[in-house]
């Protein structure tokens, strides 16, 4: 489905990203991998096997000067770039009384701020090529803040501004940007180290909270990528400037 295209993918080590990178490559797409975390990025290309990746490349998408870096070298290695999945993130448990400004800003700076940087340099290139794909990857938290995810939270709606706002501007060279959002999706980092700092404090796991889910289940990555998937195709030519709920039920709108 997507031969002779190429994609970037951030947080490509693990969770949803790692997910989006196998339906990336099943689908006969070039994929280079971005991750901060070294040996995540070895792990995955030596669980895929030599040749499957274009490339592995360590970036921390919250320093300006590594994400300049890392999208010259796919630019160079690769000839291009056709889609950008933005599926990097961090959060951390804290109500805003408690929640300290270095903690805000690290947030905010992984999840915005990267987001950002990623989206500004591929645009540039696309624009030039004219054509491409972004899809954010955001939450539901976007649509709806919760209590101890002050900074997560407006990172994601701030990400939402940032979709809409860039997609208004790229339409006329053929690029789309959309988002997705999803609600608590099971095995991945992120939401370990919800569930430990959760438990720390003395509140339920995610887990706990799935009788709300009206699909009875938490999601999984892969069905994230499913929908990244769908966002990177043709049959989604005709959609930009959109965030699209993957939660189960749990949040609808």
């Amino acid at each position: 489905m997507f031969e002779n295209k190429v994609a970037v993918v951030t947080g490509a080590a693990s969770g949803i990203g790692r997910a989006t990178v196998d339906r990336l490559i099943g689908s006969k797409c070039g994929v280079v991998a971005f991750d901060r975390d070294a040996g995540g990025l070895t792990r995955l290309a030596s669980e895929l096997g030599a040749g499957a990746l274009l490339d592995t490349i360590d970036v921390d998408i919250s320093d300006e000067a590594s994400v300049n870096a890392g999208m010259a070298r796919t630019i160079e290695k690769a000839g291009k770039i056709d889609f950008l999945i933005n599926s990097a993130g961090i959060d951390h448990l804290d109500r805003v009384a408690e929640c300290s400004l270095g903690d805000w800003r690290r947030i905010l700076s992984v999840n915005l701020d990267g987001t950002f940087l990623m989206c500004r340099i591929a645009v540039r290139h696309m624009i030039e090529r004219k054509g491409g794909r972004i899809v954010n990857v955001a939450s539901w938290l976007a649509k709806s803040g919760m209590a101890g995810h002050a900074p997560y939270a407006a990172s994601k709606f701030g990400m939402l501004g940032l979709t809409q706002s860039l997609a208004k501007e790229v339409a006329e060279f053929g690029i789309t940007v959309n988002a997705v959002c999803p609600g608590p999706i099971d095995h991945t980092r992120m939401r370990a180290e919800a569930d430990q700092q959760s438990l720390a404090r003395g509140l339920s796991p995610a887990k706990d909270r799935v009788k709300m889910i009206p699909l009875g289940r938490m999601g999984e990555p892969d069905d994230v990528a499913g929908l990244i998937a769908f966002l990177l195709s043709e049959d989604a030519s005709y959609m930009t400037g959109q965030a699209i709920n993957i939660t189960g039920g749990l949040w609808m709108n």
